[in-house]
């Protein structure tokens, strides 16, 4: 089980281009990393929305934003295109990071029982150790949240925003 403290599991997966993106190439910058179930559905979507609308908070405290979902590349390009996405949207159909995560998971909708993604949150800090973890988040606050959590911990700090 996954806890704050713990080393974050590393993967290689495919962003929206097909170019191959590690978790390790962020090494020294702080990484919110976000599972989400699927692409152009309506919680995913304003997730998504609510990131590329507070991206620019997020790069100017140098924190990247990674979205991953088990859709394809085509889907990913697809969303990030509609929407106009300014983040990485990595795409995991063999599910690599989503099981190393642990958000593949089993879900209940409408009584009926299904394994699937269960919307998480992660921050990651610059060496690459599990910062914060945010299960079942809601789409429309998570990025806020994450963004406060980060004025708090500079604040904590002594850092600047």
């Amino acid at each position: 089980m996954l806890r704050v403290g713990m080393k974050a599991p590393d993967f290689t997966l495919q962003d929206k281009e097909g170019r191959p993106v590690s978790l390790s190439d962020f090494r020294g910058r702080r990484v919110v990393l976000y599972f989400y179930p699927k692409d152009n559905t309506p919680g995913c979507t304003r997730q998504a929305c609510a990131f590329a609308g507070a991206y620019q908070a997020f790069r100017e405290r140098n924190v990247e934003v990674i979205g991953i979902s088990k859709d394809s590349i085509s889907s990913h390009q697809r969303f990030a295109d509609k929407y106009n996405l300014p983040f990485i949207l990595l795409a995991d159909p063999e599910l690599q990071a989503i099981q190393a995560y642990e958000v593949w998971q089993e879900k209940k909708l409408y009584g009926k029982v299904s394994m699937g993604v269960v919307r998480t949150t992660f921050l990651i800090d610059e060496n690459g150790i599990l910062e914060q973890i945010m299960p079942k988040v809601k789409p429309d606050t998570n990025a806020s949240e994450i963004l406060a959590a980060l004025a708090a911990s500079e604040n904590t700090k002594g850092g600047s925003t």
